[in-house]
């Protein structure tokens, strides 16, 4: 089993491809963030909402039912994508913090490299 540095929920930038741009309310190209839907670390791919958006032709199954092409989310490779920190306002790389709980129990979590402030 592989190691991913995004896990499900988190919200991300994407860093290059397609969907590394979108325009604001006042025209100006920004890059573009969404919440990451689900991951996969044996593909290394995650998929984020908003991001490679393809079309999918569903097929009607039973009799009655419509064939439809509906749009959703597709994956994406994670090395494509940083974790957006928001107190920096960006992309960032993270690294592992340690901390002794309440228990005695050694907790990890993830730290913004620029800022320090817990993700």
């Amino acid at each position: 089993m592989k190691t991913m540095h995004i896990k499900t929920g988190d919200t991300v930038v994407v860093l290059s491809g397609a969907d590394k741009k979108t325009k604001d309310a006042q025209g100006n190209l920004v890059p573009k963030t969404g919440k990451v839907i689900a991951v996969s670390p044996e593909e290394g791919k995650v998929i984020v909402e908003g991001v490679h958006v393809v079309k999918k032709h569903v097929k009607a199954r039973k009799q009655g039912d419509t064939s439809s092409i509906i749009e959703t989310a597709g994956a994406i490779y994670a090395s494509k994508v940083q974790l957006y920190c928001p107190n920096c306002k960006r992309g960032v790389r993270t690294k592992a913090a340690f901390e002794t709980g309440k228990d005695g129990k050694t907790v990890k979590s993830r730290v913004c490299v620029k800022c320090g402030q817990k993700i």
